[in-house]
């Protein structure tokens, strides 16, 4: 993939202002040298924790953002997102503080934890098919036909600007060589990597997907959107088989690598950061630390990672865990 490019849709500025703009509750979370973990990994590693806020992600960053950009020309709209689960808690967060109305399509097979949590936050939640990618056609159906707003995380420019909010607060202790981000839809990783490549180019910036959701990956290889039939993996966070071709443009010049890991890694990492940093985090929300596991390569480099979820249901928790 091109490593420049001259002009990008996410504008630094708007990075700069989601610092400051975004609801403070989600904002400069805990972000710290985990010493156990390290030596557990035999890696030097950074954590930046994004799961101790009222949504347990850092989706709240990008909702809360869209909304004070948009919430003008969107007046009167309803609001439609499509979601494994937590971009839709956000959603429904940010909508319920403003009174906006807001439906959500999930999968049947999304996690229960995260569509009570929805259902508890005002949204109407509509589950249709086992496949979000269905799920998410479904809900861009019932906008042409309705003349809701269909707000699609990976391809509305604000929600990453929001996100990149992580790395502003991350570069104000820096004490990395390489970010390891979560890769599902690519907004939290263009818009850290907007703002590393700027203004700290030296940092490499990684991109982790499961191997059993790869798509993505294998998008930004060939610098065209490749569909997968479909995606297998714990982490339904970042279960993409469907790329949103805006965030593939969106790497181009943030992102230095994207790295592929195993379902074995994934529950390694999320016992590992249990035990060893006292934190519940779900599957997609350490697969940066699972990269550590299965890329020994990365050791010999400071290394930091988002752990940007922790909503599991008590079931994955005595599976996963205990």
């Amino acid at each position: 993939m091109p490593t420049t490019h001259a002009s990008h849709r996410l504008s630094l500025d708007n990075i700069a202002l989601a610092a400051t703009q975004v609801d403070p509750i989600f904002r400069n979370s805990p972000q710290f040298a985990c010493e156990p973990l390290s030596h557990a990994l035999g890696a030097a590693l950074t954590l930046k924790v994004e799961t101790l806020n009222p949504l347990r992600s850092f989706k709240g960053r990008g909702a809360d953002f869209f909304l004070h950009q948009s919430a003008t020309h969107l007046a009167g709209h309803t609001l439609v997102c499509a979601t494994a689960g937590n971009w839709g808690q956000a959603m429904a967060y940010v909508c319920r503080a403003r009174q906006w109305p807001l439906v959500v399509y999930s999968a049947t097979t999304a996690n229960a934890y995260k569509v009570e949590r929805m259902r508890a936050l005002s949204a109407e939640v509509r589950l249709y098919s086992d496949d979000f990618d269905r799920a998410k056609e479904e809900a861009k159906r019932f906008c042409a036909n309705s003349g809701a707003y269909f707000v699609e995380d990976g391809r509305e420019a604000s929600i990453a600007e929001g996100e990149g909010s992580i790395a502003v607060e991350m570069l104000s202790r820096r004490d990395f060589d390489t970010v390891l981000v979560p890769l599902g839809n690519g907004a939290l990783l263009t818009g850290m990597g907007r703002w590393f490549k700027t203004h700290a180019p030296d940092v490499r910036v990684v991109g982790v997907c499961a191997q059993g959701a790869d798509a993505m990956a294998e998008s930004w290889r060939k610098g065209r959107v490749v569909n997968r039939g479909m995606a297998n993996t714990i982490a339904d966070g970042i279960a993409v088989r469907m790329p949103v071709p805006d965030a593939l443009t969106d790497m181009r010049g943030t992102v230095d690598d994207v790295l592929r890991v195993s379902e074995s890694a994934i529950e390694q990492a999320m016992r590992l950061v249990f035990s060893h940093a006292g934190l519940v985090v779900e599957p997609a929300g350490v697969v940066g630390v699972a990269a550590v596991l299965e890329h020994p390569a990365l050791r010999s480099q400071r290394l930091a990672t988002v752990l940007c979820g922790s909503n599991l249901t008590a079931e994955q928790v005595a599976r996963w865990l205990v």
